[in-house]
């Protein structure tokens, strides 16, 4: 979980989420994610683990307002269910998510990450 934390902070230093938050959420959820090394980031994290993580790097709650969501109609609480509820109505499943996905994966390209294709549609 380390060289994951590590990816989190490396994405806010560069601020390679601003505008790519939708994207962001499908990669970490979906995708496997290496350094140019080999050595592996992610290989797909659950809605859970995802919101936890992004709980404890103590993401800006406010990346919400780019997939559209009111940070006030969040739990104000409780982090872990304010993330968990940001990402179930993300909708990152959805086509726009996959395209959303593609494009960040992209970003994290040109700064030496590998990101693995998206998983197949059902």
């Amino acid at each position: 979980m380390d060289v994951l934390r590590e990816f989190l902070d490396d994405l806010k230093r560069r601020g390679l989420t601003q505008g790519h938050f939708l994207g962001f959420l499908h990669v970490l959820i979906g995708r496997r994610i290496e350094k140019a090394d080999g050595t592996l980031i992610a290989n797909g994290l659950s809605w859970r683990d995802l919101a936890a993580l992004l709980k404890r790097v103590r993401w800006d709650k406010m990346a919400v307002t780019e997939i559209g969501l009111n940070p006030a109609d969040l739990p104000p609480r409780d982090r872990q269910r304010y993330w968990y509820m940001a990402i179930v109505q993300a909708k990152v499943d959805s086509p726009q998510a996959v395209q959303a996905g593609d494009l960040f994966a992209e970003q994290l390209r040109k700064v030496g990450y590998v990101v693995g294709a998206p998983p197949p549609a059902t």
